[in-house]
C-alpha cells in the first residue's frame, strides 16, 4: 500500500550500477552477451540510467575487460549509459565508441586513493582534470564518484570537512554531478544528514548530489531515506544487490534496486520502474551467476511466485 510521507521528493532517479559495480567483483567471467542482455532487461524494466561498463585496464578489473565488445551491443538500448574512466586513455577508448556520459572515481581518503588509483588524493584530482575538461568539451555529461565518504577500513571514520574538501574539488574540475559513496557501508542517518548539510554550507547544491550506499550493516535504506528527506533525488542502486569493491575487502553488496523501489513505491515516490520486471531480471541474472540474489525483496517476491 502506498502511503506518502511529508517532505519527500515526488520522483527519484535511480542510477543503476548493477552491470558495472555489481559485476566488477565477480571472479568468474560473465559472457559479454549476458552482460548486454542484463542491460537490455534493466532498461525494459524502466531504468533510465544504467552504468554499462568501465574502461579501466583489464589487469585491474578483469571482469570488465570486454568494454570495447560490450558497449557497441548496447546501441539500441533506450537509456543513458554512463561508463567509468580512470584517465585520459580510458576516456579515449570510451569516446571512440560514442559514449556521452562518463564518470571518474576519486577518494576522500589518502589510503584508498593509493590502493585504488596508486596516487595521492591531489595526484588523482590532477589526473582527472584533463579527463573532465576534454569530456565536457566533447559535450559529455560527467559524474564524479567519491569513495570512502563516511568510513575507511584503514583510516577509520572520515571527517566531514575532509569529504567536503575533495567533493568541492571534483565539482570545481567541472563534474556535473557528484555521487557520495559509503564504500564500506558504515554510514548512519545522522552522519548522512551532517555531510549533506556541510556540503550545502560549502556551496554545493543538493540537486548536484547523488548517494551510493552499501548495506554492510543493514543501513542502506535508512541512509537513503535520510538523504531523500534532505532533498536528494538521485540514488545509486544495484539490481539484485550485486556488488562490492575489489580494493576494499570489507565492502559488501550495494543497496539492492528492488529493495529501494519497494520503499519508494510504498512512499508514493515515482521511479518509472516496474518492480515485477526488475525482480524477474535479477532472478535471471542470479541464475547466470549460479547463486541466489542477496536482495530481500527479490527473495520475497520470487518466493511468492
Amino acid at each position: 500500500m502506498s502511503v506518502p510521507a511529508p517532505g519527500l521528493p515526488a520522483r527519484v532517479r535511480i542510477h543503476e550500477v548493477g552491470a558495472r559495480d555489481g559485476l566488477q567483483n565477480e571472479k568468474t567471467a560473465v559472457p559479454t552477451e549476458v552482460k548486454a542482455e542484463f542491460v537490455r532487461r534493466l532498461a525494459a524494466a524502466g531504468l533510465t540510467t544504467i552504468e554499462a561498463t568501465s574502461f579501466v585496464h583489464p589487469k585491474w578489473v578483469p571482469q570488465l575487460a570486454d568494454a570495447e565488445q560490450l558497449f557497441p551491443l548496447l546501441a539500441d538500448v533506450d537509456a543513458a549509459l554512463p561508463v567509468l574512466v580512470p584517465n585520459e586513455r580510458g576516456l579515449d577508448r570510451a569516446l571512440a565508441l560514442g559514449a556521452t556520459r562518463i564518470a571518474v572515481f576519486g577518494s576522500a581518503t589518502e589510503t584508498f586513493a593509493s590502493r585504488n588509483l596508486n596516487r595521492t588524493v591531489a595526484e588523482s584530482l590532477a589526473m582527472f582534470e584533463p579527463v573532465v575538461a576534454r569530456a565536457r568539451q566533447g559535450g559529455a555529461h560527467v559524474r564524479g564518484y567519491l569513495s570512502m565518504c563516511f568510513g575507511d577500513p584503514w583510516e577509520g571514520a572520515v571527517p566531514v570537512h575532509q569529504v567536503v574538501s575533495v567533493a568541492k574539488a571534483l565539482l570545481d574540475l567541472g563534474c556535473d554531478e557528484l555521487s557520495l559513496g559509503d564504500t564500506i557501508g558504515v554510514a548512519t542517518p545522522g552522519h548522512v544528514r551532517a555531510l549533506l548539510s556541510a556540503l550545502n554550507d560549502a556551496g554545493v547544491p543538493t540537486d548536484r548530489i547523488g548517494v551510493h550506499f552499501h548495506d554492510t550493516y543493514g543501513q542502506a535504506l535508512s541512509n537513503t531515506l535520510a538523504a531523500l528527506q534532505h532533498g536528494v533525488t538521485t540514488v545509486d542502486a544495484s539490481a539484485g544487490g550485486l556488488g562490492g569493491c575489489p580494493y576494499a575487502k570489507s565492502a559488501t553488496g550495494n543497496l539492492a534496486t528492488e529493495d529501494l523501489v519497494w520503499m519508494l513505491d510504498g512512499l508514493g515516490i515515482e521511479t518509472g520502474v516496474d518492480l515485477a520486471a526488475l525482480t524477474a531480471t535479477s532472478v535471471w541474472m542470479a541464475e547466470q551467476l549460479g547463486r541466489p540474489s542477496p536482495s530481500r525483496t527479490v527473495r520475497a517476491l520470487s518466493h511468492k511466485e
